[in-house]
């Protein structure tokens, strides 16, 4: 049996907090910023099997911290 637990509010790649609403209980009524976010669907298949859907990424690694630079 698999014990693992996901933290839903870091991100399953770095670790680093994924500032989900959704993990948060003071604010899990409000939408997630991923629900609009554009992430690159290479970066969520790269993601193992186990934490797909369990918990976000930080926008670091859903790449928007870079897509903000470039467009600057």
């Amino acid at each position: 049996m698999d014990t693992h637990i996901i933290d839903t509010s870091i991100c399953p790649v770095c670790g680093a907090g994924n500032r989900c609403t959704l993990a948060d209980p003071r604010t899990m009524d409000q939408a997630c910023w991923c629900f609009t976010a554009e992430i690159d669907p290479a970066v969520l298949a790269a993601l193992p099997e186990e934490v797909r859907g369990l918990a976000c990424l930080c926008p670091r690694c859903a790449g928007l911290e870079a897509a903000s630079r470039d467009a600057s």
